[in-house]
Order: structure tokens, then sequence, then C-alpha cells
């Protein structure tokens, strides 16, 4: 392999980063003013300071950047602070909507939360002593998210509206050639933070397009549609639908809840925080620290449960006992109890989802659907049923990721078609072999189904800045897993989850592909992640530097 020196570079200021628009999701504790201050600032920032260079090929603008971050939601803000704090400032992160967020800025459906405790959720070097109760609604991780850019100074290095079309792996320039919907640019290292929670999944479902009312994802509400004495039909009982049916439920003239198979739901434990405990989050050294702590640690007790479908007795027992206690009608209950290993599909947590699906107006459906038409669902029974709303609760392409399909290798190949060939694998759950200077956060094997996602992604971003060190201490143009490494890594993992309940369960859910793989859930515990991911792994990579000289 050869490299050649990059071009001459001369300095220009960069584009600014657009506000959010009108309309975008409300924050709660911020002012309408503070936001509006923040991305005027954000804006003035961006005009003024010379973040990027560019040269001209014939008459495009090509801007060179050291390091470019995909996705402004936990994972790509978090990677800017972590650069930023690593003392690297030559960065941009692109971001396809008008505000950062993610998920917590799509989702925004009546009574959407987070299942994961507040204090854990959040960052560990962005502690929030704020936090309303022990789980966070939607509007207060948003606000969370937003506040954090701001105070880590974040700001300036956003590209709001800019999408990524695709990006290309030069060989010989050692630099990612990247096209998105404001210009061209390239960049050292490329790290994507785009999640596998992004693109919401449509089901293909008979005569859906000839539907003549509204249709909507539950990611992507429709606030103008009032439900108001609509008949609604739900389409899937996972983790959105048990939180936005009890909220819509009250509202609505009849509500047929097709299910395909019922979930496991558990009691949330979800309690107001006091102002005593305010006050300790606030003031008492370390008490913050030791809640997360607790919380963190007190969860990997789930994976040693997960390991084995035979030790999720107690799991059951806690999920069944709260079915029995919410329904009391055994025929119902019957129906509503699940027939595969608690775990195996997310464990589900709500303490309005029984009460508001047993109500007059609700139907359960669990026949399938044959046919829809203009204005009614037919199911396999012979039923019709008249509705003019649907609202798909049909998750997401977990396992197909759309980034996937922009990247371009070493080869030329996309990273979508070398999974399709060889299965979604990567190294750490961040490096793919023929991929240089490639960083993924939450990659394959990285989901978490007893604890947070924000320590996987933490654990990652430490991978990462000590990538980006090693790559500027030893003078290095690019590092490249080898694929023997990665393979290795991924038989580790595979063997780990041969016997667990995610792969033994009874059940197929969002962590399988369309193989009957799983190349979505991380099957042991988060410190043995934590510590795989401390230090770079130097000697798995094939490096290439400066002189020319690849090393094996």
């Amino acid at each position: 392999m050869t490299t050649t020196p990059a071009p001459d570079r001369t300095t220009t200021p960069a584009a600014p980063a657009p506000t959010p628009a009108a309309g975008a999701t409300p924050t709660t504790g911020v002012s309408a003013a503070a936001d509006a201050a923040a991305g005027t600032a954000a804006s003035a920032a961006s005009d003024t300071t010379p973040t990027t260079a560019t040269t001209e090929t014939g008459d495009l603008a090509v801007r060179h950047l050291k390091i470019a971050v995909i996705g402004a939601g936990i994972s790509g803000l978090g990677t800017a602070i972590g650069l930023l704090r690593a003392g690297q400032d030559d960065f941009l992160v692109f971001e396809r909507a008008d505000d950062l967020g993610g998920t917590w800025r799509d989702n925004t459906y009546p009574g959407c939360a987070c299942d994961v405790q507040a204090h854990l959720y959040s960052y560990s070097f962005a502690r929030n002593p704020d936090w309303k109760s022990t789980f966070a609604t939607q509007a207060e991780v948003h606000t969370y998210l937003r506040t954090t850019a701001t105070r880590h100074g974040v700001d300036p290095h956003m590209r709001y509206g800019h999408e990524l079309l695709d990006a290309h792996w030069d060989d010989t320039h050692q630099h990612w050639n990247l096209r998105t919907t404001h210009g061209r640019y390239t960049a050292r290292i490329l790290i994507t933070g785009t999640g596998y929670l992004s693109n919401p999944a449509t089901p293909d479902l008979p005569g859906l397009d000839t539907f003549t009312g509204t249709v909507f994802h539950s990611s992507q509400w429709r606030h103008d549609h009032d439900l108001t004495g609509r008949n609604i039909a739900v389409i899937g009982t996972g983790a959105s639908a048990i939180q936005f049916v009890p909220q819509i439920q009250p509202h609505v003239a009849r509500l047929d809840l097709y299910q395909r198979t019922p979930p496991w739901v558990a009691a949330k434990p979800d309690k107001p925080n006091t102002t005593r405990h305010t006050w300790m989050l606030r003031h008492l050294p370390g008490y913050q620290r030791f809640r997360r702590a607790f919380n963190k640690h007190g969860r990997e007790i789930v994976a040693f449960f997960m390991s084995r479908p035979s030790r999720t007795t107690g799991m059951k027992n806690m999920a069944a006992g709260h079915l029995k206690k919410s329904v009391k009608d055994p025929a119902l209950r019957k129906r509503l109890t699940p027939d595969y290993t608690v775990g195996c599909k997310r464990l589900l947590f709500s303490n309005t989802w029984y009460p508001a699906i047993q109500q007059p107006n609700v139907d359960i459906i669990s026949d399938t659907i044959t046919d829809i038409g203009p204005t009614h669902i037919t199911t396999t029974d012979g039923t019709r049923r008249d509705i003019d709303t649907i609202i798909l609760a049909t998750g997401f392409t977990a396992t197909n990721r759309p980034i996937a399909h922009r990247i371009h290798g070493r080869n030329g190949t996309t990273l979508a078609d070398t999974w399709n060939t060889h299965g979604m694998t990567a190294h750490r759950g961040t490096t793919i072999h023929g991929y240089p200077n490639l960083f993924m956060i939450l990659g394959p094997n990285t989901t978490l189904g007893h604890s947070s996602q924000t320590v996987m992604i933490e654990a990652q971003i430490t991978y990462i800045l000590n990538a980006v060190k090693t790559l500027d201490t030893h003078h290095l143009t690019s590092i490249d897993v080898h694929q023997e490494a990665q393979t290795a890594y991924n038989h580790t993992i595979q063997t780990r989850l041969k016997n667990t309940v995610w792969n033994t369960g009874g059940c197929t859910s969002w962590y399988t592909d369309t193989k009957g793989n799983n190349p979505s859930i991380w099957p042991t515990y988060t410190w043995r992640f934590r510590k795989q991911t401390r230090h770079l792994d130097i000697t798995n990579y094939q490096t290439t530097t400066h002189t020319n000289h690849t090393n094996p």
C-alpha cells in the first residue's frame, strides 16, 4: 500500500450551523429564549471560527477535517464531548435533522419515556441532579442532551440538516471522501453514531397502501391529527405501544389492538424524586456518583439470569405476578401470557398498560391481518373492522442499518454488502475489516438486554479516543482491524450467545436477522466490554504510516 501527502490546505470559515427549525420538539425546564440564544451563539461561533479547511477541485470546494462524526444523538454528542475533552477540535458532527437528540428528538409520542433509571441513562461525566423521577420522560432527556451540548461547548461543531449521502475510503490519500446534502468533505477518521433505532420499520401488510385514512409510525407521531372520538387500529405491542396506548385510550372511540405475540410486562418502579432526595443529589458530594454506580452494578445480575433460560424463573414470576394482579379475567390473562421465555424479547415495564387494554373501548386482536381496505382491516377469522387511523408500533430496522448502505470500504464494497455476504460483525463492536479509520458506535453485538446503552456508548468512546491518540502518537495514517481478529472476536460473542435466553428463549425478536443470527446483543456483563475497550488492542490492527510503509 502507498500513500501520498494530503494536498495543501487553505483555511476558510466553515458553514454556519442552522438553529433548530420552528416546530421542533419542545423542551422542559429550558426557556425558548435560552434555546434561541444558544442556537444564535452556535451559529455565530460557526461563522467566525475556522474549523475546516478547503481546497478546490475544479469548481467544487472540498472541506477537509480530521474527524467526521455522523449523527447527533447520545452517541454522536458523547463522542463530540469526548473529543473536545481530549484536546481534539478539528471535527464536525453531521446531523440530518434540524436538532440534536436522535431517538429522543424523534420519538415524541404520548407517554414516551425511558425504562432505564435516569441516573444511569445519563452520561457519567454529565450527571444531572434535576431528574423529576426515577425514570426520565422524553422531553427531559431531550432537554438534558441539549443543555449538555451547550455546557460542553460542542454547538459550534454541529452541522444540522447535513445528511450523509455516501462515504468512500480513498486508499491512496488515506482518508474518507464524504458527500452530504450540503457539500463534500474529506475526513481522516469517520465515526458513526447513528444507532440502531433510527429508521422505522414498516410492515408488509396487504392493502396498506390502499387505506384512505391516516397512517403513521409511532416514531413519526402526527400531533396534528386529533385522535379524539376516532376508531384507531394500533399494530404492534412493543415498547412504544405500551407507553402511548394508555395515553390515547381514554380519548378514542374505539381502539383495536393487533397483537402478534403478547409481551412480558413487569411493574415499573417509578417514583417522583423528593425535595430531600434532590437536595442530596445537588449538594452531597459523591451521592450522584454512588447512585449511578449502584444502578449500574445492580443491573449486572440480570445478565447472569439472561445467560440461561433456566435462570429466568424469578423474572418470570415477577412479570406473571404483575399480570395476575392486573388482569382478573383468566381467559384474558391467558391471551396476554407470552409463550416464550421472559427476556427473549425485550422485557417491558408499565403500570398503566394492563388497566388501559381492559377498558370497554379496547379490543385485543390476535388473528392475522389478511387485508387492509380503504376504511377497514380484515383478519383471518373473516371479521372486518372499520377504522379511520392506523398507528404502526412496529419498531425499527435494527439489523439492517441504513448507514451501512452508504459506506464504501477499501475495495468499494458497501458495508451493507459486506455484512450481507459475511454476516453482520465487527471487532469490539466498533471496527470492521476493510474499512480503515471507520469507528461505529453501537455497532454489532453492543445492544444490551439488561442495562443502560449509555454504558456501552461511553466504553466505545474511550476505545475510539485511544485509537485517535494512537494514530497521532505513532504518526499513522490508518488502522484496519485484521480479519482474523474480527472473526475470533465474533466467534467468542456467538459462543457466549449460544445458550442465552436471547438465542434459545423460543421467540423471534428484532435482536435477530432474517437468517436467525443474533448480531445485536452483548451477551454478558458490561464490565467485560468496558475492560475490552479500555485500551486499543493495536496488535489486532494493520497500520499504515506516513512513510508509506504498511505494518502487519
